[in-house]
């Protein structure tokens, strides 16, 4: 039997708006506070300290416009951000600033999240949807140089790209690119060549958030039906089946897998984020607390095993921060 479900460890409240995105850098030393950033539908970034549970500042790069993606680069000093203002702001916050030191204009409409992958000390590639609808363009930082537009065939009809996900083996290795696309495909694309290598219809709606352990070469898609995909790459680096798994309730808005690769979890339209082993897709736990859609869902990096924490934001305007499993 599975456990009843925990209660919430606490709850930050304040953002006075939906919360679409949470990203954590609990990975410092102490005297390092561990902070969670969380991206909301009013346009601010607020930077909350886990010690107090209040928001130690409040960013305002995207013309109240939602902001729907945070990443860290490097440590909590580097930031960056994607809003609806159709812009991604680099921010400095080292020694009390909020200042945004360069941005990219990304001209697309849509929400698909960008994605961020280290490949040297202080270089990064970041791939976004770009201004043609169908195209993903991946660019370098701090650079912004442009590395490739990638274009599916002719007559392909994917639609938009609607998540993305930069990884590579190891350090040093290509770089490659999974894309969840508008018609429930999901595609590998090889940035050296321009080319997807392969293709995958995963869902019947649109892809709406994915992920991959390039340990396992397994990956993981929810859309807005009853099911999640789960899928692997095999040597020739093509994406095959592995399962799938019902749901109870339709609608996955965000997944993600623990870097530890133990358990994952999903954010539910339900209003519900579920906890499964990674494994066999094991159901773990149901966390219920929220009274809306849930839209985001992050596991902490903190160095302690114990201290590891899972976060998840909502349309409820609240975020909400659980302690589980933490003896896996």
């Amino acid at each position: 039997m599975a456990l009843p479900p925990p209660d919430p460890q606490f709850v930050l409240r304040g953002t006075s708006a939906a919360v679409h995105t949470l990203h954590f850098s609990c990975g410092g030393q102490e005297p390092d506070v561990p902070i969670l950033f969380s991206g909301s539908e009013n346009g601010f970034i607020h930077v909350w300290n886990l010690k107090t549970h209040r928001v130690d500042t409040a960013l305002d790069g995207h013309g109240r416009k939602s902001v729907y993606c945070v990443e860290t680069m490097g440590g909590k000093n580097r930031l960056l951000s994607q809003g609806r203002d159709q812009r991604i702001c680099l921010w400095d916050l080292a020694e009390g600033r909020t200042s945004v030191t360069d941005s990219v204009f990304t001209e697309n409409v849509g929400f698909c999240r960008c994605s961020l992958l280290k490949v040297a000390q202080g270089r990064w590639l970041m791939a976004m949807a770009a201004k043609a609808l169908e195209e993903v363009q991946v660019l370098e930082l701090p650079s912004k140089t442009s590395v490739c537009t990638l274009k599916p065939e002719v007559g392909a009809k994917l639609g938009m790209p609607m998540c993305l996900k930069l990884w590579q083996l190891s350090c040093g290795s290509q770089p490659l690119l999974l894309a969840g696309y508008e018609d429930g495909s999901v595609v590998l694309w090889n940035l050296s060549m321009g080319k997807a290598s392969s293709q995958l219809v995963c869902h019947q709606e649109p892809v709406m958030s994915l992920d991959f352990d390039s340990e396992k070469a397994k990956g993981i898609s929810g859309s807005s039906e009853k099911v999640l995909s789960i899928w692997s790459l095999n040597e020739q680096q093509n994406l095959q089946v592995y399962k799938t798994h019902k749901l109870v309730n339709a609608g996955v808005s965000d997944i993600t897998i623990r870097p530890d690769k133990k358990i994952l979890a999903t954010a539910g339209w339900d209003h519900r984020i579920r906890i499964f082993g990674w494994k066999k897709m094991k159901p773990l736990a149901v966390l219920d607390y929220h009274t809306a859609t849930v839209h985001c869902v992050s596991f902490s990096d903190h160095k302690n095993p114990s201290e590891r924490l899972v976060a998840a934001g909502s349309k409820d305007h609240r975020i909400s921060i659980w302690s589980i499993y933490t003896q896996t």
